[in-house]
């Protein structure tokens, strides 16, 4: 794989953009299946924001963080030959990541079984404008980082927070790393942070029915108040099986007192995570001469065992929560389309020269991934991301599948899938994620 080098001093030219994505009219919000009406208001406002690292010499690439429950594969497609046709970055180059909050709104064909019940037109309708909206503001977003280039130095540190809890076990494995990078102008002043934490966006829970970023919208209000002119932007490391703490601790009576004291949650974890950046910002980093190079490649995941027509209609007729993900899969047969039998998965890589070698995992992704690339890769090197490009479903990793439950394949039916997936997959992506990574990455063991 060809490193990108240095600009001259250690220079790169640097670009980074938001926009407002908050909408102005009710909508169906995602993340729990329990809602039906539209909004109620809005909490807080969100964002989806751009970095845009390299000059047109180098090949930029381009990060763009998005405030919603989970964003389509098609709909980053989408973006991304818009993007390309403009600009021409490539596909490897250009990246999406989703902060995973569960009060945003909902987008066309993300989580589509999610309610258990057809939306009702005029709501469906609402989420097709949002979601145009959102592809619009996506792009744009992009395309004012890239407008905006300056030179500027990178570096990055990894930092610690302690607010994620393992939600499958006590005492169950967790993901406690904050990956940083910063962005400083040519005066040596903070121009942006990116930083990552493995955590559900779920503090809030589903009886509120407002427009909020969580945690993570906390975190970037936090740090950009507390450092002005300083753009945040937060993605979600491998934190599938992970709930905030707050989210399993026992809540006062009545609902306005729960509402309230989540609120505070959300807001004192966000608090946290600033705190943590800023502590990084005056600690040692890692400069990042080089700009980043990307690699993007898709995996065959199977499912399991196809349910037969006659499964299918038996688990109609005995009704409970697998009635409606069977009689959507029996309409699918009875137009006459085929089942998915498999799913195809997007890895994707930025290598910073020897620096740091960034993995981006798409959709929900269990916590023993990152932890076993931290084992066979140079953990002081690796920033393991997830909940990027593609929104398809859980993604188990061995032992998580055969131990079952919802991260395990129980959640299939609110996603849309037939079936949880075959054994194996868990190597499938490992393999994709070392194939796309030069071996000087490897653990000093390997």
């Amino acid at each position: 794989m060809e490193i990108k080098m240095t600009t001259k001093n250690d220079f790169i030219q640097v670009g980074v953009a938001e926009v407002d994505i908050t909408p102005d009219y009710p909508i169906r919000l995602s993340g729990y299946g329990s809602r039906r009406t539209e909004s109620d208001g809005i909490i807080q406002r969100i964002w989806a924001k751009a970095l845009a690292i390299g000059s047109d010499t180098d090949g930029p690439v381009v990060l763009v963080t998005v405030e919603n429950c989970g964003l389509p594969d098609e709909l980053t497609e989408e973006v991304s030959h818009r993007v390309r046709e403009k600009t021409g970055v490539s596909r490897a180059n250009f990246v999406t990541c989703f902060t995973h909050t569960h009060s945003a709104p909902c987008l066309t064909n993300a989580a589509a079984f999610l309610f258990s019940s057809d939306i009702p037109s005029h709501q469906q309708q609402t989420i097709d404008r949002y979601t145009d909206q959102l592809k619009n503001w996506m792009e744009a977003v992009a395309l004012e980082a890239l407008a905006n280039r300056e030179p500027s130095k990178l570096t990055w540190s990894i930092g610690e927070l302690g607010f994620a809890k393992n939600r499958r076990t006590e005492g169950g494995p967790v993901d406690h790393s904050l990956p940083c990078l910063q962005v400083r102008g040519l005066g040596g002043h903070l121009r942006a942070v990116w930083a990552s934490y493995a955590c559900h966006c779920t503090t809030l829970a589903g009886t509120d029915n407002h427009i909020c970023g969580d945690w993570a919208g906390y975190a970037q209000e936090a740090i950009q108040n507390t450092l002005p002119g300083v753009t945040a932007l937060i993605t979600i490391g491998c934190g599938a099986d992970a709930n905030p703490e707050s989210r399993m601790m026992p809540m006062p009576d009545g609902q306005e007192e729960v509402f309230n004291t989540r609120l505070a949650y959300a807001q004192a974890h966000g608090e946290a995570l600033s705190e943590e950046v800023q502590r990084l910002l005056v600690s040692d980093t890692t400069p990042l001469p080089s700009v980043p190079t990307g690699a993007f490649e898709r995996v065959t995941l199977p499912f399991d065992t196809l349910p037969t027509r006659e499964e299918w209609e038996a688990r109609v007729a005995e009704g409970g929560s697998r009635t409606y993900h069977a009689r959507k899969h029996l309409e699918t047969l009875q137009r006459g389309e085929p089942i998915q039998t498999e799913l195809s998965y997007p890895v994707q890589t930025w290598i910073f020269g020897e620096e740091l070698a960034v993995v981006f995992l798409a959709s929900e992704v269990v916590v023993d991934y990152s932890l076993r690339l931290k084992r066979e890769l140079d953990v002081e090197r690796l920033w393991v991301g997830a909940y990027a490009n593609a929104f398809p479903c859980y993604i188990p990793s061995e032992r998580v599948l055969a131990e079952g439950g919802y991260e395990g394949g129980g959640a299939m039916l609110y996603f849309g899938p037939p079936t949880p997936f075959a054994p194996g997959v868990e190597q499938l992506v490992i393999d994709t994620v070392h194939k796309l990574l030069p071996d000087g990455f490897l653990a000093e063991s390997q």
